[in-house]
C-alpha cells in the first residue's frame, strides 16, 4: 500500500500551506471546518485554497484563509475556447508554484486523482491525500488510507487529512460569511421589520439533480399548511435561469407556476438568487430554511441557520447539514418528489418548539 516517499526538506516557518477542492458548492461548505481548524493550530501560517469558479464563493470572506484562487472548469464554459481555459489554469498553477508550498491537502474523500494532476503542477514539498489499494502514488508524501470513510459524514471524513500535521479532536462547525454590503441591500428593499415579527421561513425549491426535486404544489401546500398553524413570514429562493443552462440550471418556469398556485391573502416574498453569494445573503436574513438536500442547505448551515431538510436517495447520515439544528425528511423510495407534506410538517412541529421556543407562542 505504502508508496516511496519522497525525500523532504526541513519545513521554513511559518509553513504555506494550500487545500484544493475542486468540486461543488456543499462539499466545499463541509471542508470549512478543517480549515477554521487548521486555522487554529497554525495561526501565523499562509492558508490558500485552489477551488473552481463554480464553487470558490463559497469562501468569500473567511476570515481564515490567506488567498483563493480558483479556475474554469471547461465543462463549465463551454461559451470560452477550451484553449483559453487550459492557458488561464496553466497560470493559476504557476503562480501558486513559485510560492513554494510547503504542506499542500487534497481535500476531498479518496481517490483525488484530478486534484492530484493539479497538485503535480503546484509542486508543493509535502503531498497529504487519501489512497485505496487502486490508488496510492508515490506524490502523496502522507498517504492516509481511506478505509471505512464512507461510514462518517463528509465533514469528518476530510477532516482526518489534518492528522499528519498533527492537528486533531473536536470538528468545528461550518462557516460561511455573508457580504455585508449585499445584506445591507437586501435589508434596504425588505423595509424595516419589527423586533416582535413573525419567524421568516425560507423556501428554496431548486435541486440539481431530478430525485431531490419537489413538486412546486406541495410547496405550496406546504406554505397554506404553516401559515394556517401560525403567524409566519416567508421567502422564495430558486436559481434564475432556463432549466437547459449548462452551469448554473435555472427555475424560473418553478417559480412561475409556484406564483400561479399560490392562493390570495399569503405573502411570499420571491428572491431569484442569480450567484452563490445573493442566494448567501437571502440566506442569512431567514429564521429557518425549507429545500431539498444540495449546496442552499449547506450554506444555511453555514450561516448557522436551522434547516428542514429533503433527501432523496442521498444518504443523510453522510450529507446532513453539519453543526445546526435540524430535520430530516427522507424519501423511503429515494425519490424527494414522492414525500407527502405531513411529513414535512412532523418534522416541522419536532424542529420549530427548539429553535423558536416562545416566538410561535399560541399562533
Amino acid at each position: 500500500m505504502q508508496p516511496a516517499r519522497i525525500p523532504m526538506k526541513p519545513l521554513r516557518k511559518p509553513p504555506r500551506i494550500l487545500l484544493i477542492r475542486r468540486d461543488n458548492i456543499g462539499d466545499l461548505v463541509l471542508t470549512t471546518p478543517l480549515i477554521s481548524a487548521l486555522r487554529a493550530a497554525q495561526a501565523d501560517a499562509w492558508i490558500g485554497v485552489l477551488a473552481n469558479s463554480y464553487n470558490a464563493a463559497v469562501l468569500d470572506g473567511n476570515p481564515h484563509l490567506d488567498a483563493v484562487y480558483a479556475y474554469d472548469k471547461a465543462k463549465h464554459r463551454p461559451d470560452v475556447n477550451r484553449l483559453a481555459i487550459y492557458a488561464a489554469t496553466a497560470r493559476t498553477l504557476w503562480q501558486l508554484r513559485r510560492m513554494r508550498i510547503d504542506w499542500l491537502i487534497l481535500a476531498g474523500p479518496a481517490p483525488q486523482r484530478q486534484a492530484l494532476t493539479l497538485a503535480r503542477w503546484i509542486a508543493p514539498q509535502r503531498v497529504v491525500g487519501f489512497v485505496t489499494s487502486a490508488f496510492s502514488p508515490a506524490a502523496l508524501t502522507h498517504a492516509l488510507p481511506y478505509g471505512g470513510g464512507t461510514a462518517l459524514h463528509e465533514t469528518q471524513d476530510v477532516f482526518r487529512l489534518l492528522a499528519p500535521l498533527g492537528i486533531a479532536g473536536e470538528i468545528p462547525r461550518c462557516a460561511v460569511h455573508a457580504d455585508a454590503d449585499r445584506v445591507a441591500a437586501l435589508r434596504a428593499t425588505l423595509g424595516a421589520v419589527p423586533d416582535d415579527a413573525a419567524p421568516i421561513i425560507g423556501i428554496q425549491i431548486s435541486a440539481r439533480r431530478l430525485r431531490q426535486r419537489w413538486p412546486v404544489g406541495r410547496f405550496v401546500e406546504l406554505i397554506v399548511a404553516l401559515h394556517a398553524r401560525h403567524r409566519l413570514r416567508f421567502r422564495l429562493f430558486w436559481a434564475p435561469g432556463t432549466a437547459d443552462d449548462v452551469r448554473h440550471p435555472g427555475d424560473d418556469a418553478m417559480a412561475v407556476a409556484f406564483a400561479k398556485a399560490l392562493p390570495p391573502g399569503i405573502k411570499v416574498v420571491a428572491r431569484p438568487t442569480a450567484s452563490v453569494p445573493d442566494l448567501i445573503a437571502g440566506l442569512s436574513l431567514v429564521d429557518l430554511l425549507i429545500t431539498p438536500d444540495g449546496g442552499a442547505m449547506h450554506l444555511a448551515a453555514g450561516l448557522g441557520k436551522p434547516v428542514i431538510a429533503l433527501f432523496g436517495d442521498a444518504p443523510a447520515a453522510r450529507w446532513h447539514p453539519w453543526g445546526v439544528p435540524h430535520e430530516i425528511v427522507q424519501a423511503p423510495d429515494g425519490d424527494v418528489a414522492t414525500l407527502a407534506v405531513p411529513a414535512v410538517l412532523s418534522a416541522w412541529e419536532r424542529l420549530a418548539p427548539r429553535v423558536f421556543e416562545a416566538r410561535l407562542g399560541g399562533r
